[in-house]
């Protein structure tokens, strides 16, 4: 793995729009264009949705370890595109499929992103995504995205 393989999360905010609470990807630890990308997410008391979910055992919701998962195929897209998100564009999750959890995500976890892009036609990507704590797999998927152009 190179320095080129890696990226922070000031990279990260040049290729997705989401900013805090909501960027849910702190790190990219490895990556290879047109074919996957691991992420990280570390999971810490402060997260604002812990204050509801659940008060007496916090526990990161699903769909938040789905949206990390989405984040993460946004970033493999974009950088396998050579490129960012276009000024008037939004890469947007439309599909989730095969979506099973498996282990609940709590403070102090480290969350382990994988995806895969499974195939890429007209403008949508589908991407096989695992999202692991150490060796257990707490969450997987079949995500589909596209670009979107927006307008005011």
């Amino acid at each position: 793995m190179s320095e080129d393989n890696i990226m922070n999360v000031q990279e990260i905010m040049e290729l997705l729009p989401h900013r805090y609470p909501f960027l849910l990807i702190d790190r990219v630890v490895d990556w290879a264009p047109d074919e996957y990308l691991v992420a990280i997410k570390n999971v810490t008391f402060n997260e604002p949705f812990f204050q509801g979910h659940f008060p007496v055992r916090p526990i990161m919701p699903g769909v938040l370890v789905a949206e990390a998962m989405a984040q993460a195929t946004g970033v493999l897209a974009f950088r396998s595109n050579g490129g960012g998100p276009k000024d008037d564009a939004l890469y947007m999750l439309v599909g989730l499929d095969d979506v099973t959890f498996r282990r609940m995500v709590e403070p102090g976890d480290q969350l382990t992103i994988r995806v895969e892009i499974k195939r890429m036609a007209r403008g949508m990507g589908i991407f096989n995504c695992e999202a692991r704590v150490g060796d257990e797999l707490a969450a997987r998927a079949t995500v589909k995205c596209v670009a979107k152009e927006v307008t005011e």
